[in-house]
């Protein structure tokens, strides 16, 4: 239900931040649900990681895209905090530095992805350069085309070398991304998370929303489809992630491998030492 059609016009102002489509009934029925998901999805982990210790290549990347307080601070900490740290790998994409700058954009990216066995979690990613860019004006127009067919090229690639790719595009309302930048100003402690140029990017809102759609429109494929998570609600926010990346990872299925070596007469050599 949550999965954006490839190649069809996407017009975000048709989507309900604030819906919970297949969800839970309530907020309490919602956080009981996403705690339950959280002991299969640790078996799941540790199966994937398992299974790369016997030339498993597999591993799953979850991109997290949408604007400012949207939440993906928030899904790390109560979604991907469901699983081993140890087998997860997170990256959050600022600007770019200089050295960056001087490779093409993909470069940085591909330094960030996991290794089989592992979850990569990307705070933002390559998309910024197809979103920013285009808001920004940082490269000309012309040039923005290409960068989508590299997207949808790189991310073919990963799916075809073991990886499966969930991207999450967390959309919240005009007012709900008020409230949250609101709270924090109101509260001391949250003052390091807001900087004024959010005020500033709010300016240029209907730009974003335009880039986002174009992006998702372009980027959707069957590869690395794109998936809509709807976020006014945070419970439910967490309780879609948690769900998609359930559903995935049970869809690879990973096995721990058998033993290569002789359990029965490692089990006599071990009482017999005793």
């Amino acid at each position: 239900m949550l999965r954006i059609p490839g190649g069809e016009p996407v017009d975000l102002s048709s989507y309900d931040p604030g819906a919970t489509p297949a969800g839970p009934a309530n907020k309490a029925a919602g956080l009981a649900a996403t705690a339950r998901m959280g002991e299969r999805l640790s078996a799941l982990q540790e199966r994937l990681y398992a299974a790369s210790t016997a030339g498993d290549r597999r591993r799953l990347l979850l991109v997290l895209q949408g604007m400012d307080t949207s939440g993906k601070g928030g899904t790390l900490k109560h979604v991907v905090g469901l699983f081993n740290p140890a087998g997860c790998r997170i990256k959050a994409f600022k600007t770019p530095t200089p050295e960056e700058r001087n490779h093409p954009f993909l470069w940085r990216i591909v330094r960030a992805l996991p290794v089989p066995g592992e979850i990569g979690i990307f705070d933002r990613s390559h998309y910024e350069d197809v979103l920013i860019a285009r808001v920004h004006e940082l490269v000309p127009r012309r040039h923005l085309g290409s960068r989508y067919r590299q997207i949808n090229d790189f991310e073919e690639e990963l799916a075809e070398k073991g990886t499966t790719v969930v991207k999450v595009f967390l959309h919240i309302s005009y007012e709900e991304q008020r409230r949250r930048l609101l709270a924090r100003l109101d509260n001391p402690e949250k003052h390091w998370k807001f900087s004024p140029s959010d005020i500033e990017d709010r300016a240029l809102w209907p730009e974003y929303q335009k880039a986002y759609g174009i992006a998702l429109k372009r980027c959707s494929t069957e590869a690395a489809p794109w998936y809509l998570v709807p976020s006014d609600r945070k419970w439910y926010r967490n309780w879609a992630i948690s769900k998609l990346l359930l559903e995935h990872l049970e869809a690879l299925d990973p096995q721990y491998p058998k033993a290569g070596f002789d359990v029965e007469e490692c089990r006599k050599r071990l009482l017999e030492a005793a």
